[in-house]
């Protein structure tokens, strides 16, 4: 019995787990360039119960399961839609890329967050995301704006031109990449994300383009989430039974000794 109520209770754990998932997707419904994510479950362990009678192999065993556990968190990378905000420094990616951003560490991190601003420093001004991180080149260098530059323009290939009036005073291309395996991507927070070794290889964003004055939303679909949230609910509510039931049974044993 204390094995049945230690399997109800994985599922109990990992419901929750589901639940705190859901949660966040639809908090983060109004997040800018905001991916949803879903839990996914398989299996746990299964052993052979074996019977001295017969040979220890599985096919002359019963197999017995232990519950289940988190398989790993998927993320959803279908593009959200666009809201147009004019602001010349809000840059939105149409198709699979991300944009390039130095953190305070020094590391790169990356995001479909285009939402930057100017950061005027004694080295000069740069441009920035709202968290302060640099945004960089294609060569992963920082990117200077040109003192007096009044107008900042950015073509779909992603190449920037700093004007003063009418005269092209400089320019700069932002460094869109993607990754071969998405799904490998390490969350790390405020629609960032690192590269780590099951990302794979850095490659450019070749069908990438960028559009001006406009910003990517989130993805999360309501009608999606409630649906998920239903389902997680009914499942909790089974492994809550399968828990009490497995107590009533523990409880009724305990009895019959008496």
């Amino acid at each position: 019995m204390y094995e049945a109520m230690m399997i109800a209770a994985t599922g109990l754990q990992n419901q929750q787990r589901r639940l705190d998932t859901i949660a966040n997707n639809v908090a983060n419904v109004n997040s800018t360039a905001f991916k949803s994510a879903r839990l996914d479950f398989k299996d746990a362990l299964y052993t052979t119960g074996l019977v001295p009678m017969f040979p220890r192999s599985p096919e002359e065993n019963q197999q017995k399961g232990h519950g289940l556990m988190v398989a790993g968190v998927g993320r959803d990378w279908r593009g959200g839609g666009f809201e147009r905000t004019e602001r010349p420094l809000d840059f939105a990616i149409q198709n699979e890329g991300f944009f390039a951003l130095e953190n305070p560490a020094g590391g790169i991190v990356y995001t479909r967050s285009g939402s930057f601003h100017l950061s005027v420093e004694a080295a000069g001004t740069f441009l920035v995301n709202g968290q302060g991180f640099y945004v960089l080149d294609e060569n992963d260098a920082r990117i200077m704006i040109p003192f007096g530059v009044n107008q900042i323009s950015v073509g779909e290939n992603g190449a920037l031109e700093f004007r003063i009036g009418d005269v092209v005073v400089g320019g700069a291309t932002l460094g869109i990449h993607t990754f071969r395996n998405l799904l490998g991507l390490a969350s790390i927070g405020d629609s960032n994300f690192e590269q780590v070794e099951s990302a794979g290889v850095r490659l450019p964003a070749l069908n990438a383009e960028i559009r001006q004055g406009v910003l990517e939303q989130s993805n999360t679909n309501l009608a999606e989430e409630m649906t998920r949230l239903i389902r997680t609910q009914r499942a909790f509510q089974l492994a809550s039974r399968a828990l009490t039931t497995a107590d009533e049974m523990e409880g009724i044993a305990n009895n019959m000794r008496r």
